[in-house]
């Protein structure tokens, strides 16, 4: 099945007739008109007003689970299965994972790219040497040099049996995207478990704007964050809400999967709106907890971000 990008429509009327879904033959086909979910989704064009669209999405319970695949010291590369060629592959910063696991197979039906750092896209030149016509979709980037079709912000991607929007996630890097549908979000390294990413290359307010974009998604989105950072951040964030019970509630978990050897990802976004301090910047203790760090009140939301992602750069636990 060919691989394409659409750009979404000015009009949702318009993009919701075009709509459609290719769902996994190994799932039942759910009745469309009890289990369809009507998604607003903004894209977040940069430069541009805000144009949301409208995305029905199939029940999560009828597609596939994402699995990780891990590599290096704490790395998560994603995959999900394809019934009619091979998986659908994001962020690939390591070929051996895939190659061990795949490679006497088909080709990948794509590989979806969210960011031009090697960790995410290293393992690509291996990748495409050993199927060389697998379509790389990624963000307009010159340092992203495979690419074979860029997407921005209300494009939506059709690959194999998936559908995915992509949405502008500037922050971490200029150009940083992510991928959104099916109940799934691939966000790279723009929104981790417990925490979210370095500014490299973008300001406080373009990542909070980014920030507050992801988590106006439904709550039982799955996150697919790039790295197993769960424990590492929950660190942080006990200092910075020492008393949020959900937060311990998700150290004991995440404690128990990792000396289990078991992935603390993929994790519902209404696990991370009530435990991750990077989404709670409008909360009251963690408000208070940034003004005692700062020595005074934040003047509006992003210093407050601000601080906090500064006072987490800085942190050693």
């Amino acid at each position: 099945m060919k691989a394409q990008a659409k750009a979404s429509p000015d009009a949702p009327a318009k993009l919701l007739q075009s709509l459609r879904f290719h769902w996994p033959r190994a799932s039942p086909l759910p009745d469309w008109q009890t289990n369809r979910q009507a998604v607003q989704v903004d894209g977040g064009r940069s430069g541009q007003a805000s144009s949301p669209f409208y995305v029905y999405l199939p029940n999560p319970q009828t597609v596939f689970p994402p699995a990780p695949l891990p590599f290096a010291n704490d790395n998560y590369l994603w995959w999900l299965p394809n019934p009619d060629s091979g998986p659908l592959l994001v962020d690939p910063g390591d070929a051996a994972p895939v190659l061990a696991r795949f490679g006497d197979g088909p080709a990948p039906c794509a590989i979806l790219l969210t960011h031009h750092h090697g960790d995410h896209i290293g393992g690509v030149p291996a990748l495409l040497t050993h199927w060389p016509d697998t379509p790389i979709f990624a963000p307009h980037d010159a340092r992203i040099a495979l690419a074979s079709q860029r997407v921005a912000a209300g494009d939506r991607v059709q690959v194999g049996d998936y559908d995915f929007a992509v949405m502008q996630v500037h922050g971490h890097t200029r150009s940083h995207i992510a991928y959104y549908g099916h109940g799934l979000l691939f966000c790279g390294d723009a929104l981790f478990s417990l925490g979210c990413g370095r500014m490299f290359e973008g300001d406080p307010a373009t990542m909070l704007a980014s920030l507050d974009r992801l988590a106006a998604l439904p709550g039982d989105t799955l996150l697919c964050c790039a790295h197993e950072y769960t424990l590492a951040n929950a660190a942080f964030a006990r200092v910075v809400m020492p008393h949020n019970a959900a937060l311990a509630t998700r150290i004991a978990k995440a404690q128990a999967q990792r000396q289990a050897s078991l992935p603390t990802l993929p994790v519902p976004l209404s696990s991370e709106l009530a435990a991750n301090p990077f989404l709670r910047i409008d909360d009251a203790d963690v408000r208070a907890a940034i003004a005692i760090h700062l020595g005074r009140d934040a003047t509006d939301r992003v210093e407050a971000f601000a601080c906090l992602r500064r006072w987490k750069d800085d942190f050693r636990a």
